[in-house]
């Protein structure tokens, strides 16, 4: 199941054996698996996704730099 959440700050990732790039500010969706969390975003220059090792996404998000947003309650 995916999050919704925000990228408030600098993410960086690596697209395959490439250079490093940001994902742009604003909202994205977050997919979590033991090892890592997809980002997906439709902002910024062009659609994209990557995918960060889960240690690093829990250090964006203990920094703030991602932020969950709260679930929407169903009723």
């Amino acid at each position: 199941m995916s999050q919704a959440a925000h990228i408030h700050g600098k993410v960086e990732y690596r697209q395959g054996e490439g250079a490093i790039r940001c994902i742009p500010r604003g909202p994205c969706e977050v997919q979590l698996s033991a090892l890592d969390a997809t980002i997906s975003w439709t902002g910024g220059e062009a659609p994209g996704s990557a995918a960060l090792p889960i240690a690093s996404y829990r250090t964006y998000v203990a920094q703030r730099v991602i932020r969950l947003d709260a679930p929407v309650a169903r009723g």
